[in-house]
């Protein structure tokens, strides 16, 4: 039997929180089989955004709830449901949100994982509010033998979802790529959102060296591994899939206090505005960049500068070894609500390039960075190690 990946259960913020959501609905993620949704569906535990509680709001099934959550169990055996990852990839960790459910969230969880390719498992896309798993669903899900998967978060206590308890943060070591995970909550009860943070991994062998791919996208192994300040949205939205579907859907730093209590125009005809904040970025490849793309869609009144002026990003693309460090760097000219696109002569010319930086002056947000390019292998000197 396979040694199980180590588990870390953690009560302070880790730092896997800065990888990406692979299970996300707008990453594409979607539950494929659930024994029981009686109180609420168990899609909504793929929810972008955070749960909430109405108190006064009630189905013909009970409380309604923000959340996954089954009936009381008077059967044998406990509750579960398959996960199918929007994003394929390494996991990190697993934030298990219990927020709003007090008196009944499921006591103890444990989550297995597998890599394969996708079940043919037919789940209706009705609502699923009362609903049940039907004998059609156990015996095609049986065929996954999902209990049988890789353990990466052994059974578990889970704290309620009050908000100094609610999330259950399980930190994992596992290197192995993971496409499906298996919920298991014991016996029965609820759980307002599985956020799984890790870095998307591609197969790249089947990408042709002469293909353009955006060679930063979530989707294709692209991580944020650092930022100066995200108050309104953190960085790695940016390079998430699509346009951004409003400003909270990209990254937007606080207003800088070091600001000027009286703009002024200096000589360039630019505002005297010091100051920046930045994000660093590692590709999904080594790859050489072809083309730049800065979305600022939705942000009119608070895009990286002054409302509907010209404002200065700079982005630094970098290849990093033990052996040599070269930098380029391209000062671009952004404006509100717009999608920019630099090539050619605005595009200093690169060599490979393994990491990206964008600095924003002085403050503000973007939407979306994408880097068109194509992928190359890291050449190395003999003897040389990353």
């Amino acid at each position: 039997m396979a040694t199980p990946p180590a588990t870390r259960v953690m009560a302070d913020e880790p730092d896997f929180l800065q990888f990406n959501n692979l299970a996300c609905e707008t990453a594409g993620g979607k539950v494929i089989f659930a024994t029981d949704e009686w109180f609420a569906p168990a899609q909504n535990l793929l929810k972008r955004e955070p749960a909430k509680f109405i108190a006064s709001a009630f189905t013909e099934f009970g409380k309604w709830m923000d959340g996954w959550e089954t009936r009381r169990k008077r059967i044998p055996g406990h509750d579960w449901c398959i996960i199918q990852l929007g994003i394929p990839g390494v996991i990190h960790g697993f934030d298990v949100d219990t927020s709003f459910f007090t008196g009944n969230h499921a006591p103890s969880v444990s989550i297995q994982a597998a890599c394969g390719r996708p079940p043919a498992l037919r789940r209706s896309e009705a609502e699923r509010t009362g609903a049940a798993a039907t004998r059609e669903e156990f015996e095609a899900v049986a065929a996954l033998r999902s209990e049988a998967w890789e353990e990466l978060v052994p059974v578990s206590d889970l704290r309620p979802g009050f908000s100094d308890t609610c999330h259950n943060y399980f930190s994992v070591c596992c290197l192995r790529r993971v496409t499906h995970l298996r919920l298991n909550v014991y016996p029965d009860g609820g759980i307002a959102r599985l956020r799984v943070y890790g870095v998307g991994q591609r197969d790249w062998s089947s990408v042709s060296n002469q293909e353009r791919v955006d060679l930063i996208a979530m989707a294709n192994g692209g991580v944020c591994l650092g930022y100066s300040d995200a108050h309104f949205g953190h960085p790695r939205n940016i390079i998430g899939l699509g346009r951004a579907a409003n400003m909270g859907d990209g990254w937007e730093t606080a207003r800088r206090l070091d600001r000027p209590r009286i703009l002024q125009v200096i000589r360039c005809g630019a505002l005297q505005v010091p100051g920046s904040e930045w994000a660093v970025f590692r590709l999904g490849h080594p790859g050489v960049v072809s083309l730049v793309e800065i979305d600022t869609n939705y942000f009119k009144g608070d895009d990286s500068g002054e409302e509907y002026s010209i404002t200065l990003s700079l982005v630094e693309l970098v290849q990093m070894g033990t052996y040599f460090t070269a930098t380029h760097s391209s000062l671009f000219q952004l404006k509100a609500h717009h999608r920019h696109f630099f090539s050619g002569d605005t595009l200093q010319p690169t060599e490979v390039v393994t990491h990206v930086r964008l600095i924003i002056a002085p403050d503000g947000g973007v939407s979306r960075m994408r880097l068109w390019g194509h992928p190359r292998p890291l050449l190395r000197p003999p003897g040389s190690k990353l």
